[in-house]
């Protein structure tokens, strides 16, 4: 690699940028010794203890553990077992239950969790999230499983153990870690902040306990509703391709796979979508749960609005057909999941990687350009914009699944079965063949994690594919956070070491060490709960792993899925060929070059035990650990105002008197900050579009901040000062009538030596009419 060479500028901005690293660091310490329990948790009044959550069904912890502090979940107000209620055995299928609650969490003054990008904060929101329960019993109730897909970007250590907590302390050992999963559909435009390893931490700007709370109770309290609407039904399966929705952002490195493994397949991304169509006795609709691997990354990092993108789409569209009468969030009975796989070197961005100066294609192994190098080659997807690539790709899955689900006829039937252990992930074993062995590392990213990807460039001049480090950066490493080991250097190669995170504990680790592996099973059907991002090859020789082993005892016949973003997260999992590329996703396999071996051969011990009936035999175990002081959010609480002479919810920019289907309305409010809504949920929404119906003389909401045609933006200003827009753009679908907009907010009250008070408000536009043409 030639020497690189800076300029003058290019000299003095990295000068800036270790100046500001150097403070940042310096900040954040400070505010992890300043800060404590009390502190992180004074907005929702919660202590927190020393305990342990209880994981009944397990064996007794190993003697041995990385870590000791044991978990310390938030003590909940004490609460009887809920008695589980009489459930009719004479059938043949499952008792199922479903469930949907909102977990949206903050809508402003907090990162976006998924590309790390400086700046992209949350300034409103395009649609709501949700987590989505299935709850899955045999006809006596004696073996259940639970599965949950998560509209955020990946499920965190401290989210899981919180919410396992909760459950036990509602229902005992009913809903335990073995029969449990949290998955995350990876939308790269939800809150972040409820993380509790520093890498994560830092990223999201500090822990937000606010967001935290709205995203335990949000899963909770889907899966508390899944168990109570739970009746005896039906499970069927189907499976079939989705074409045109996908391609591989790091093809040369899936070139890097040994050819006779890659002729076993069409295509260098998986396109099967596996599909579970839930229905009772009657035939009549219940739910539905499909595993298709593809990025939510359909909108890019200069997005500012929350929302699920397009797995979510998917979701909402299949809802809205079958959820007639409901508006999108309420409560409508039907649940429809689209959950993630080995969606690691999957991108939605179908148009492919191009320079965005000179038009011309830059599908290399640096993903770089001849003009401006790596932060020139973005790829595009389908849409003239990103909305419009959202609901293209969103709507190529729904209508898959919409086939799918129509002639799915396959039942699944048999026994359910869980197994679950907590493994750590720096200390593994893998057997390679019969007399050589390798191991896992402990974590580090690679230089390509700084490049990011053809979906999200990073803000500096890495470039993907970089084998060899460079003096300059490591110099500024070393100074910084510690010159990595050389065990460390080795374990990794041929990654060239950009953060030695493994070696990095202050104020806590920096990445995770215990890392759970689990598998739940319903008859034939296997899910496998990826804590991670598998690339489509590493996805493809799991799957292959975990059926041959249930095949070897006994199981054949196994449909196995991965299951992406379960539990915890630890970035990605590339095959020991692709790592060797070190592109993005291999630079982002933070336990070294044996990652898919090591879990493969972990799977294949929870395969083996649930196929033997021997999961009882299975050591839980090192339990992870919950930690208590973490960084404050950098970004303060302040009051809201208005401006002199205004009230929150003033019209600032009234709507028009007329409209033609297809435009967009947009009326501008006086403001307050919408993450107090977070704290205080008096209202459910943020706005609702209504229309005026005569024949009752009454006003009937037809639009709420859930619907995709509604955009809800909020725009800063300073000392308490703001503006709220919202925006309706009238779908075809609409009728001629007479319509209004309604703000619906909450205003952050501080008057000195009084606690703070916040305080709902709300606020209606001037009513205006909707032609069909102008």
């Amino acid at each position: 690699m030639a020497k690189r060479t800076f300029s003058m500028l290019e000299a003095f901005l990295v000068f800036l940028l270790v100046m500001m690293t150097g403070i940042t660091v310096a900040l954040l310490t400070l505010l992890f010794i300043t800060s404590g329990t009390v502190e992180n948790h004074k907005d929702s009044g919660l202590l927190t203890t020393q305990s342990s959550p209880a994981t009944e069904g397990s064996t007794a912890p190993q003697g041995s553990t990385t870590l000791a502090q044991g978990p310390t979940p938030t003590l909940v107000s004490p609460t009887p077992s809920t008695p589980e209620p009489t459930l009719f055995q004479n059938f043949s299928g499952y008792h199922i239950g479903v469930g949907r609650a909102d977990c949206t969490g903050q809508v402003a003054d907090i990162n976006l969790m998924g590309y790390s990008k400086t700046g992209q904060t949350a300034q409103g929101l395009l649609t709501r999230l949700y987590s989505r329960a299935f709850v899955m019993a045999e006809p006596d109730g004696s073996n259940r499983v639970v599965f949950v897909s998560i509209d955020i970007g990946m499920v965190s250590q401290r989210l899981r153990l919180e919410v396992l907590n909760r459950l036990q302390s509602k229902y005992g050992s009913l809903y335990r870690r073995d029969n449990v999963i949290l998955s995350g559909t990876h939308t790269h435009s939800a809150p972040a902040g409820y993380f509790q390893y520093t890498v994560f931490v830092i990223a999201s700007e500090g822990f937000s306990n606010r967001t935290f709370e709205y995203m335990v109770t949000g899963i909770v309290k889907s899966i508390e509703i899944a168990h109570r609407n739970m009746k005896p039904g039906k499970i069927f399966i189907n499976k079939g391709n989705v074409d045109g929705a996908q391609i591989n952002r790091s093809p040369s490195s899936y070139l890097q796979n040994p050819v006779s493994e890659r002729a076993r397949y069409s295509s260098n991304t998986d396109k099967e979508m596996v599909l579970l169509k839930l229905v009772d006795l009657n035939g009549d609709d219940l739910g539905l749960i499909s595993w298709f691997a593809i990025h939510p990354v359909s909108m890019n990092n200069s997005n500012h609005l929350v929302n699920s993108d397009n797995v979510g789409y998917a979701s909402y569209l299949f809802e809205q057909e079958k959820n007639k009468g409901y508006l999108p969030g309420e409560q409508g009975p039907y649940v429809a999941a689209f959950a993630s796989s080995n969606l690691g070197d999957v991108s939605p961005n179908i148009l492919g990687p191009h320079c965005i100066n000179t038009g011309e294609s830059c599908d290399n192994a640096n993903s770089s350009c001849p003009v401006g190098g790596p932060s020139m080659c973005i790829a595009m997807g389908p849409g003239e914009d990103m909305f419009d690539s959202t609901q293209i790709i969103g709507r190529m899955m729904y209508q898959k699944a919409k086939e799918l689900y129509a002639s799915a006829s396959q039942e699944v039937t048999g026994p359910l079965a869980a197994a679950h252990q907590w493994v750590n992930m720096t200390d593994v074993t893998v057997w390679l063949n019969s007399t050589h062995a390798a191991k896992t590392c402990k974590p580090a990213l690679g230089y390509s994690f700084a490049a990011g990807t053809i979906d999200g460039v990073g803000s500096l001049n890495f470039t993907q594919g970089t084998t060899v480090g460079d003096p300059f950066w490591d110099i500024i490493r070393d100074q910084i956070l510690g010159k990595p080991s050389e065990e460390l250097k080795e374990c990794h190669k041929p990654k060239p070491i950009l953060l030695p995170t493994g070696m990095m504990s202050k104020p806590h680790p920096w990445h995770p060490e215990i890392v759970d592996v689990q598998i739940i099973t319903l008859g034939s059907f296997a899910i496998t709960a990826i804590p991670g991002e598998f690339t489509t090859m590493s996805g493809r020789r799991l799957r292959q792993a975990v059926q041959e082993e249930f095949a070897a005892y006994g199981m054949p016949n196994m449909t196995v899925v991965i299951s992406g973003l379960c539990n915890v997260y630890t970035h990605y999992i590339t095959t020991y060929e692709e790592y060797q590329a070190q592109r993005y996703e291999a630079a982002s396999t933070i336990y070294g070059p044996h990652t898919l071996s090591a879990y493969i051969q972990l799977f294949r011990v929870l395969a083996k035990a649930i196929a033997t009936d021997t999961v009882a035999n299975l050591s839980r175990g090192p339990e992870p650990p919950f930690f208590q002081q973490l960084i404050t959010p950098l970004i303060p609480n302040i009051a809201d105002r208005a401006p002199i002479g205004k009230n929150f919810g003033d019209v600032l920019q009234p709507v028009k008197s007329t409209y033609t289907v297809g435009e967009v309305v947009e009326v501008i409010f006086v403001g307050a900050n919408p993450k107090n809504s977070a704290e205080n949920q008096t209202h459910q929404t943020f706005l609702t579009v209504e229309k005026y119906e005569a024949t009752s003389a009454t006003w009937q909401i037809v639009h709420n901040d859930a619907s995709w045609e509604t955009r809800f933006y909020w725009h800063k200003g300073l000392l308490g000062l703001s503006n709220a827009t919202i925006q309706w753009h009238i779908p075809d679908t609409a009728q001629p009538g007479i319509y209004r907009i309604r703000y619906f907010g909450h205003s952050r009250k501080q008057d000195l030596l009084k606690p703070t008070v916040i305080l709902s408000f709300e606020s209606t536009s001037s009513a205006f009419e909707v032609v069909t043409t102008s």
